[in-house]
């Protein structure tokens, strides 16, 4: 109880910070009212400091962003199917996205918010003369980690997106798109950077402020999704050796805020995930009340492609049967309410672990040559899922695949790796295709077209600002 009652201190800070931010930014001429703070106010002790780049965890963008970066790219994946009627939702899950769906406003808007409150935040701490050296880099180590962690959302789902680094709010709005390689470019660069100034020691307790693991991890998948093998590998590796973390052999716990094989996770007031708390009439995202159907559901395809003997089909999945269909139910998180007496759960938003970790380094050592290495490295994730190890014999190009399939075996209903990946990853046929015209392709022979791979920018933004060009394959 005593831990419950600290932690709910910590968090209510937390949200306190984020009243911070929303005053903290300089108005031209104009001072700030005598109820909030201004931005140099904010930086002028550690405490006020730490407490306003704390705001970026618990901003409304963030939590609106939390489910959307899992929900959409999943749908276009097909390996999540959407059981509230929307139209927005819909053009997901046909890959039919118009310029100007909600949905895809709102991932546009809330990330690009989060940028704007990062690069506020990192104008702030760098600015202010009252930190301590130690202080002043892990407070900037979390803000290139947050902003390298949206821009690569943006890169993946719309490619060329504007790229402000600065608290310039009216110069920002006029950005033009900068290229993808530019934008990934500056994703290692924050993440390198991060790595240097952060230390492996967690400034909070269950893992809910980023360390220098955390900047190792999205490095090694920033690597991987430039093809940069060696570093991918080196930069996994660097988490798996850390001593910090381990597999978690434990499906039903995977996702427990104690758990050590989460590396970051976003804490929540109650301890119930974003995931299975409520939404609309249907009374929850992955998890609903029983007899009631979830918000997101898996694919029958997606579930079927789990072997035979998979605890993560069995511990992860639930096939319930509600009036009359049978749906695929997500249970990766348990909780859905607080058990009778309880004040606290037991689960946040796992944001990056380690499993993810293990197939990074496997499909970069498959990709090097080092079979044997990735073979090991697969066969990890294999075992705490009960299945049998890879054969020895296998060749690289079947290797590769394998990888493919393990991933989406581990990491489905998680953050779009999913259709990350499909996008990211050549066709077997090979002819300049990639693995989603031929996955995802394949199931809509009619519809599809290689363009859908990007999401369009939402009309609206380039109606505010006309420097801002439009996808291939949507409207001009």
């Amino acid at each position: 109880m005593l831990s419950f009652n600290i932690h709910k201190k910590v968090m209510l800070s937390v949200i306190l910070a984020g009243s911070v931010f929303s005053s903290c930014r300089k108005l031209v001429e104009i001072g700030p009212p005598t109820t909030q703070v201004g931005l140099d106010q904010a930086f002028a002790s550690e405490a006020t400091a730490t407490s306003a780049v704390l705001g970026i965890y618990n901003t409304s963008a963030i939590r609106d962003l939390l489910f959307p970066l899992s929900e959409m790219p999943g749908l276009s994946a097909n390996e999540l199917q959407n059981n509230v009627s929307s139209p927005s939702f819909d053009e997901f899950k046909t890959n039919s996205i118009t310029v100007t769906n909600s949905v895809a406003s709102t991932l546009w808007a809330y990330s690009y918010t989060t940028v704007a409150q990062a690069n506020a935040m990192m104008e702030g701490v760098n600015r202010s003369t009252a930190l301590s050296t130690a202080v002043k880099n892990q407070l900037l180590g979390e803000t290139k980690v947050w902003r390298a962690f949206v821009y690569g959302y943006l890169v993946n789902m719309f490619s060329d997106v504007p790229l402000p680094l600065k608290d310039d709010p009216l110069g920002n709005a006029t950005l033009a798109r900068a290229g993808a390689s530019q934008v990934w470019t500056q994703i290692i660069t924050d993440l390198t950077e991060a790595q240097g100034l952060l230390t492996d020691a967690y400034p909070s307790t269950l893992r809910t402020r980023i360390n220098r693991q955390t900047a190792n991890a999205l490095l090694a998948r920033a690597y991987l999704y430039q093809k940069d093998w060696a570093k991918a590998e080196a930069a996994a590796n660097a988490v798996i050796n850390s001593g910090i973390y381990s597999l978690n052999k434990d499906l039903n716990t995977t996702f427990s805020n104690t758990s050590n094989e989460v590396i970051w996770q976003l804490a929540t007031l109650t301890g119930i995930s974003t995931y299975t708390t409520n939404r609309d009439a249907n009374g929850g995202s992955y998890a609903a009340a029983p007899g009631t159907i979830p918000a997101v559901t898996l694919t029958d395809t997606l579930y079927n492609s789990l072997e035979a003997g998979d605890k993560r089909k069995t511990s992860w999945v639930v096939a319930t049967d509600i009036g009359g269909q049978n749906y695929k139910v997500i249970t990766k998180y348990k909780m859905r309410v607080l058990a009778t007496g309880a004040t606290m759960g037991n689960e946040f938003n796992v944001m990056l672990r380690l499993a993810e970790q293990y197939l990074i380094r496997a499909e970069a050592r498959a990709q090097l040559g080092n079979l044997a290495g990735a073979i090991a490295d697969v066969n990890a994730i294999r075992d705490k899922a009960g299945l049998p190890g890879l054969d020895n014999s296998i060749t690289q190009a079947n290797l590769l695949l394998a990888i493919e399939k393990e991933r989406k075996a581990e990491l489905f209903g998680e953050w779009g790796h999913r259709w990350f990946d499909l996008k990211r990853t050549p066709a077997i046929s090979g002819g300049g295709k990639t693995r989603a015209d031929e996955v995802i392709g394949g199931m809509r022979p009619g519809t599809w077209t290689s363009t859908d791979v990007l999401y369009p920018i939402p009309d609206a933004q380039r109606v505010s600002n006309p420097a801002l060009t439009q996808n291939p394959g949507y409207n001009n």
